[in-house]
């Protein structure tokens, strides 16, 4: 069997789990799921890429061990988050006989795990589902953590439920699949933990990007981490009530920019993160709040990893400010009509401001488009 390299374990009492990262892991997928799920059939919902590079290793593993299964593949790409192809993962599990007792298996980035893990908490009122993210952004941030759901014209994520996995199976050599600019994509999220509340781990990350980048031991660590990260903050704060907001560092500002460009390959969702953090640094060092310096150091890396920082980096038009101000006003964190963004004192050092004023934020944005 495929050597475990870290286990996280996600403490929610009667829902807890484990999180298990190691090298080939999905090789030994169906010996570690027959141990921990004796019993079961699976459904497997992922989408045409991941298809192609990985699910002949999954299928092999479960036919190994004896486990029935069934596939549904769905068309790649942040569109699927949709309620069309929702519908189509719900029947797909109906029309493959799947019992409640059953399991759904996310197999994909971000995109597959969200909606499966959707699609798993209503089909027949709640099914349990694992966790097999193959992508960098994946395995540090989706993957963990049970919230699911599809997107919405009005914005990103504003449909879904909170649905905890019962297991997240972390292999590594899936990333090895990855093009350069989907892996970077995922390294925004990486680089968020840090900024957060932990500085050391940032000034680790800088100096250990290298290896994470090449595929060594780091990369491991940097993954172990972070989830060690999110397990914390989901446990203090499953439903996002409170401090699990401080995960949506970026995203007020990236998910208006991924609706600009519309949730297509002109910005992949890793990238509006990067840019959103340097924003969301940026606006707090205008309000006076943090070191304008930390803004540069936090450009700095980004750049080294492949990431974009302005808004100049993306290409095509996004719209007026008007325009990125309205899908700012729908972020799922606006309570009342008041707007809360994730802001900072410093780099390890942000907090939940809430009533942030929209003219502020709005001039700010014209300044930095010039």
């Amino acid at each position: 069997m495929a050597q475990i390299a870290h286990t996280v374990r996600v403490a929610l009492g009667e829902r807890a789990y484990d999180i298990l990262i190691g090298d080939r892991l999905l090789d030994d997928a169906g010996a570690i799921l027959l141990e921990r799920f004796a019993g079961r059939r699976y459904g497997i919902i992922t989408d045409e890429n991941v298809a192609r590079a990985q699910l002949p290793r999954l299928l092999q593993s479960l036919d190994a061990a004896g486990l029935e299964h069934a596939e549904i593949v769905l068309p790649a790409g942040e569109a699927t988050k949709s309620f069309g192809q929702l519908q189509t993962a719900v029947e797909g599990l109906l029309a493959a006989r799947l019992e409640r007792g059953d399991l759904v298996i996310a197999l994909g980035g971000g995109v597959i795990g969200d909606l499966a893990g959707f699609a798993a908490s209503i089909t027949r009122r709640g099914m349990d589902f694992v966790q097999m993210p193959t992508s960098l952004l994946a395995q540090v941030d989706s993957a963990v953590g049970g919230k699911t759901g599809i997107n919405s014209p009005h914005g990103k994520n504003l449909i879904g439920a909170f649905h905890q996995p019962k297991l997240v199976l972390v292999d590594l050599s899936s990333l090895d699949s990855l093009n350069a600019r989907q892996f970077a994509a995922g390294y925004a999220e990486v680089v968020k933990y840090g900024l957060i509340d932990d500085e050391e781990f940032f000034f680790w990350l800088e100096q250990n990007q290298a290896e994470i980048f090449a595929g060594g031991p780091a990369r491991g660590e940097a993954i172990a981490r972070c989830c060690r990260q999110k397990a914390r903050v989901v446990i203090a704060d499953e439903k996002e009530l409170g401090v699990r907001a401080l995960l949506n560092l970026g995203h007020t500002f990236g998910h208006a920019l991924e609706k600009a460009t519309g949730y297509g390959d002109r910005l992949l969702h890793g990238e509006g993160v990067a840019i959103g953090m340097v924003l969301a640094h940026g606006f707090s060092a205008r309000l006076g709040l943090a070191p304008s310096q930390d803004t540069g150091r936090i450009v700095q890396h980004l750049q080294k990893s492949g990431l974009p920082t302005t808004l100049g980096d993306v290409p095509g038009d996004l719209g007026s400010t008007e325009d990125l101000m309205a899908a700012i006003a729908q972020d799922k964190k606006v309570s009342r009509g008041a707007l809360t963004f994730i802001l900072t004192r410093g780099i390890g050092k942000a907090f939940i401001e809430k009533g942030v004023d929209a003219v502020a934020v709005a001039r700010f944005l014209d300044d930095v488009r010039g």
